[in-house]
């Protein structure tokens, strides 16, 4: 029985364009120029900040990050940002009973902007309010922790294999790879990760026919 479902953030609930829009302007360098170099090193395995670096080698993402939020152009959230079926995938989740937290690899202002928009979840957190990321299966230990459930009866629902579905599996959750964004639509159809996964959506809608009984893996 699923007790609980805990939501990854970047291209999962919320899209990523925005973000990346902001730092590319940021750093001055064309909106496409940054996220195809975001696609490129996500692609080889790296993390999507090494994009940044390749730009700006040496540069400190934390004190750019600083200076951004002093100079009035920080992270920023609001409806718009949100995929469309989200308030009321995460509502019909509640409504079927379910436990339904987002955790994922954001920083504490980004938490504080997801809490801002009033969603129908019961806890919220990040990577840098926990201290831990993932893939670190710590962090999964603190997810288990958020959904209150036993790891067995907790799904990660998220668009990157190796951030998501593959450690979350280690940890003994139950694993949903959304099929949206870069990441998901890269890794989406390949076979190992549809091995890897518990289940595989288009939407979020989708997982509630699927708790529910209602519907075969897809």
């Amino acid at each position: 029985m699923i007790r609980a479902v805990v939501f990854d953030i970047g291209e999962t609930l919320v899209r990523d364009d925005r973000y990346w829009a902001s730092w590319a302007d940021w750093l001055g360098v064309p909106r496409h120029t940054l996220s195809a170099l975001v696609g490129a090193v996500t692609a080889l395995g790296l993390d999507n900040a090494e994009a940044v670096h390749l730009l700006r080698p040496g540069i400190d993402l934390r004190e750019e990050r600083r200076a951004r939020e002093d100079s009035g152009h920080g992270e920023y959230l609001d409806e718009t940002d949100l995929y469309p079926d989200v308030r009321q995938g995460l509502q019909g989740l509640r409504d079927m009973g379910i436990r339904v937290c987002v955790a994922g690899n954001q920083t504490a202002r980004a938490g504080n902007l997801v809490r801002g928009l009033s969603l129908p979840v019961d806890e919220i957190a990040t990577s840098e309010e926990w201290g831990v990321a993932k893939p670190d299966l710590a962090f999964f230990r603190r997810v288990v922790e958020l959904g209150g459930a036993a790891p067995g009866e907790t799904v990660y629902v998220g668009d990157h294999p190796a951030n998501d579905i593959i450690p979350a599996k280690a940890a003994g959750l139950l694993a949903c790879m959304i099929r949206r964004g870069p990441w998901g639509n890269l890794w989406g159809n390949d076979p190992a990760i549809l091995h890897s996964a518990d289940w595989r959506i288009d939407s979020i809608i989708e997982l509630l026919s699927l708790l529910s009984g209602s519907s075969e893996w897809s």
